[in-house]
């Protein structure tokens, strides 16, 4: 065929190409975001007040905020060798590699060809030197061919925005499992302050129990007090000895879910003893609306609703025609040395149609499939919302009240210290009997553990307040740039 037949013919396939590119459609329902049960502010703190998803704002190293280095090399280890980080990294990966495999479709795709095949005809397969023997033939081919299936009902770009939206929800989980485990980790690392504050607190506890014992002691073989007293101190001393010694197991299982944490066999991990408790990061009274923006895992739920509403367009667009544009091309003869000539050319060029005319209702179904999978992920958004505040009001008002709490437990404290310096007292002087004394110093040591508890208590809800609002309430973390690009 002459060039001017190829133009003839490729001309109006072009025409009709344009014509359909000018009216292509998007099918399905443009994305919305779906009405959300919202309060005007927080009810446990004034000045709070709801916000938008908005994850891809810089969290910051939050626990920078308990000012201890201890804890800030060993969660830089868990963001480098956490197991579970790791897996959601590769999740991440492989959401990006699903987007650029689904924008890859909207263009055409070009294969190359070359053949050489040999046919024998009435059972010889006898060959000639140089030649062909009667009834053989030989036959050889080099081509390219080419298809690009127009998207002209938008299936492919409602693909391509329902994996681009999962590959954004795959990142936001990313940050919440980064999110999570790093408040994982500092929990349990506070903790163990504090019980290595209380082993400390037994020990000293010990420590004048027996002093206590041999005065008893030395009072009884004076004739002073009765052989009770003396069993009665030996009962407290070795009780408080027994606290000390539960509490080794609970600090080494501690510090094993650390070492997990960091990616390293528990035998590997020894954290040291540490002469006091990182201090309570003060929570201010009225904090950017900003902050719950922050939270991933509803980025990632709002994500997958977006998601979800691109694939009832897909659904939709299988009501309609595909319709596919296929060139070829080549040289094609029985002979390889003259294969590459004008003679031996062969094209061919043409759009094709392909529509289901009867499913039986399939199509139908996936429809509703998709749509009812859309109404699922909007609930599960809501849910989302209605956690993240409950979250938030929960660890506000447990800091309010534990706060209030420890300022009384403060003053039991004192008072159980002060009464247990007076009766000691009364003890040298033979005023009181042993059992007086005991009383007053498990009175003593319960308010003191019951103290520390209260601030064990007060750290955790603070880091569960923290992960609450998507990591931290400074300011400066606010105004800087995405930290991960969701594009791939």
């Amino acid at each position: 065929m002459s060039s001017l037949s190829l133009k003839n013919a490729v001309r109006p396939l072009a025409l009709v190409v344009l014509s359909l590119s000018v009216a292509a459609c998007t099918l399905g329902p443009d994305y919305r975001r779906p009405e959300l049960p919202m309060a005007a502010e927080f009810k446990q703190a004034e000045g709070w007040k709801v916000a938008n998803p908005a994850d891809v704002l810089e969290r910051g190293s939050w626990w920078r905020l308990y000012g201890d280095a201890k804890l800030d090399a060993l969660v830089c280890r868990l963001n480098l060798s956490n197991q579970n980080l790791a897996a959601a990294e590769a999740q991440y990966r492989q959401a990006r590699a699903l987007v650029r495999g689904a924008r890859s479709q909207l263009f055409p795709t070009v294969g190359g060809s070359a053949g050489a095949t040999r046919a024998a005809q009435n059972g010889s397969t006898s060959a000639v030197q140089g030649g062909s023997a009667s009834g053989i033939s030989e036959s050889y081919s080099v081509g390219l061919d080419a298809s690009w299936e127009l998207d002209v009902w938008g299936r492919l770009r409602r693909n391509l925005e329902a994996n681009r939206a999962s590959m954004q929800a795959s990142a936001a989980d990313l940050a919440a499992v980064r999110l999570s485990l790093q408040s994982e980790l500092v929990q349990t690392y506070l903790q163990l302050r504090v019980m290595d504050e209380q082993q400390r607190l037994l020990n000293q506890t010990v420590e004048a129990f027996a002093r206590s014992l041999r005065l008893t002691e030395n009072q009884y073989r004076a004739g002073i007090v009765p052989k009770s007293d003396v069993t009665q101190a030996l009962t407290q001393l070795r009780s408080t000895e027994a606290q000390a010694i539960d509490l080794q197991w609970q600090r080494a299982q501690m510090e094993h879910a650390i070492a997990v944490l960091i990616g390293v066999p528990p035998a590997e991990l020894n954290v040291a003893e540490l002469d006091e408790i990182p201090a309570l990061p003060a929570v201010p009274l009225a904090l950017p609306s900003q902050l719950l923006e922050r939270r991933p895992d509803i980025a990632s739920a709002e994500r997958q609703v977006i998601a979800a509403n691109a694939q009832i367009g897909v659904a939709e667009a299988a009501w309609y025609p595909d319709l596919t544009l296929s060139a070829s091309g080549g040289y094609r003869n029985s002979s390889l040395s003259n294969l590459i000539s004008l003679p031996n050319r062969f094209w061919s060029l043409g759009p094709q149609l392909a529509v289901t005319l009867l499913d039986f209702g399939g199509r139908r179904a996936d429809l509703e499939a998709a749509e009812a999978n859309y109404d699922l992920t909007v609930a599960n958004y809501r849910q989302t919302v209605l956690d993240s505040f409950r979250e938030v009001e929960d660890n506000l008002v447990q800091l309010r009240v534990l706060a209030a709490e420890a300022v009384v437990q403060r003053q039991a404290l004192e008072a159980a210290q002060e009464s247990l310096r007076l009766v000691q007292n009364q003890y040298r002087a033979g005023t009181v009997d042993f059992l007086s004394v005991a009383t007053v110093q498990t009175s003593a040591l319960n308010n003191e553990r019951t103290y520390l508890t209260l601030l064990g208590d007060q750290l955790t809800a603070s880091v569960q307040l923290i992960a609450a609002l998507g990591g931290g309430w400074e300011e400066q973390t606010l105004q800087t740039e995405p930290v991960m690009q969701t594009e791939p």
